[in-house]
């Protein structure tokens, strides 16, 4: 199990990391291992402003589909398009190619809410 040290992580085993004012959001390695194999990522939230918490979009897997939660309040920028023919790249590179979303964060204060990788190791 992968645990990177750059990135945030919240307690529905999303992930985000930071560049400058936007981020990247996708779903933990726990949480893939957990869903199983992804055939199917929908975020119908482009262009939308989403509170942390809140929901914006799913996940579908093989046996089961998981909403996807906002780590902080952001714009959605862009979705990660590579995921429409190849939504695998999520179980095979969570932290990488499979990113789910870009925002653009509205409130970075938000970030101190969210577990470190030691924390979210033991949260487990």
């Amino acid at each position: 199990m992968n645990f990177p040290s750059d990135i945030r992580y919240t307690s529905e085993h999303e992930w985000i990391r930071v560049e400058g004012d936007e981020a990247y959001v996708g779903i933990t390695d726990y949480a893939q291992s957990e869903l199983g194999e992804i055939v199917f990522i929908d975020v119908p939230t482009v262009g939308e402003t989403v509170g942390q918490g809140e929901v914006f979009g799913s996940v579908e897997a093989v046996k089961t589909v998981s909403d996807l939660n906002m780590p902080v309040t952001g714009e959605v920028l862009e979705i990660n398009e590579e995921l429409d023919a190849a939504p695998e790249l999520v179980n095979n590179d969570p932290y990488g190619k499979g990113w789910i979303i870009r925002i653009a964060v509205k409130d970075a204060a938000e970030l101190d809410s969210l577990m470190d990788a030691a924390a979210y190791q033991a949260s487990l």
